[in-house]
């Protein structure tokens, strides 16, 4: 089943071996994409579809300091030469567009406050250029800066598909902005972006509405993390939270749904893929920790239509070729996740050198 075609918008994906979106801070000094990504992304090219890692639609929103934008017409160009790479090995590729929120690290603003939905800040530190510092605590979005930020993200899509990507994935998940407002207990707002789940999706769906008609539903796709406590995360149901976006999601009609089943830390525990694949009609992706074994029986039981698989391929490459040939797979190297450079970035060797 792994290897059965799925169509996923405007796109048909000759197989169902997902690469999920993964930070790997290396882009160049004013966020840009570079020659190094360029490479990474098409040495996966053959995974069904590539999701890229979180990329700013906004400047002064920074988290990992070197993660890339899309906010200006440089940074357009330079995704070219990553877009261009996939494509000339016969890849699709969409764009994670992402907006930090409390996340952004001091400083990443030059001078402009760190927002969210609630003055809450995360707890413990963040690294940032000048070695790690506490969180700052943020200032609540205004009602009238809202529609800014929901621009932004139409605005990045847009650019997206101007720098050669097949489509979207709006960032809803691990305790960035939009999940800073979907989830409860950052979310401390008592106006209309807060208290009800209808209040705290208002914004996911105010930018899911703006992305969809800068560049059509079937081109955007949205990620989740219902109960992943990564940037002191948490809500008190995470049940009823998927329950409801899934069912109201589907009148988006979006490429497909991405959800990450579980929590990195172990938190928070629930089972949200049945209730995800339930209430949710269109391509559901599943994500975290799935096993090639797993993902092929819960595709075959109609439990999910996709898995975006993570550190298996960001450690192997060719991971299509090495899960059909039930070969022996590379280990990550995590010291190696976000240190900059070629070394455990575009090194780990394929199939036919291992």
């Amino acid at each position: 089943m792994l290897f059965n075609p799925l169509q996923v918008g405007s796109l048909t994906l000759p197989n169902r071996i997902l690469l999920a979106p993964l930070t790997r801070a290396r882009a160049d000094a004013g966020h840009m994409p570079n020659a190094l990504m360029a490479e990474y992304y098409s040495q996966r090219a053959t995974g069904g579809l590539l999701i890229s890692e979180c990329t700013m639609v906004a400047p002064g929103t920074s988290a990992f300091v070197n993660e890339p934008g899309i906010y200006n017409d440089a940074q357009i160009a330079a995704w070219r030469q990553v877009t261009d790479a996939v494509h000339a090995k016969g890849g699709r590729i969409f764009m994670q567009i992402w907006h930090a929120g409390r996340a952004a690290y001091p400083g990443a603003a030059d001078g402009a406050p760190i927002v969210s939905s609630s003055a809450t800040a995360i707890e413990g530190e963040i690294h940032t250029p000048q070695g790690k510092v506490p969180h700052a605590v943020p200032r609540p979005l205004t009602v009238d800066e809202i529609p800014g930020i929901v621009a932004a993200f139409a605005q990045g899509a847009r650019n997206a598909i101007a720098a050669g990507f097949d489509g979207v994935e709006v960032h809803g998940a691990n305790g960035y902005l939009i999940d800073q407002f979907l989830r409860d207990t950052p979310n401390q707002r008592t106006d209309a972006y807060g208290g009800s789940l209808e209040n705290r999706a208002r914004l996911l769906f105010e930018v899911l509405t703006a992305v969809t008609q800068a560049i059509g539903s079937e081109r955007v796709g949205l990620r989740l993390s219902p109960l992943n406590s990564f940037n002191s995360m948490k809500d008190s149901d995470p049940l009823a939270l998927i329950g409801f976006l899934a069912d109201r999601l589907n009148a988006f009609k979006l490429a497909y749904l991405h959800v990450m089943r579980a929590d990195f830390f172990g938190v928070q525990k629930a089972d949200v893929m049945p209730v995800a694949r339930e209430k949710y009609k269109g391509v559901l992706v599943g994500n975290m920790g799935y096993s090639a074994d797993e993902a092929e029986a819960a595709i075959a039981e109609g439990r999910l239509d996709a898995v975006a698989f993570g550190t298996a391929f960001l450690a192997n490459p060719d991971l299509p070729a090495r899960i059909r040939a039930k070969a022996p797979l590379n280990a990550p190297d995590s010291n190696t996740f976000y240190a900059g450079g070629a070394k455990g970035y575009t090194d780990y060797p394929t199939l036919q050198l291992a």
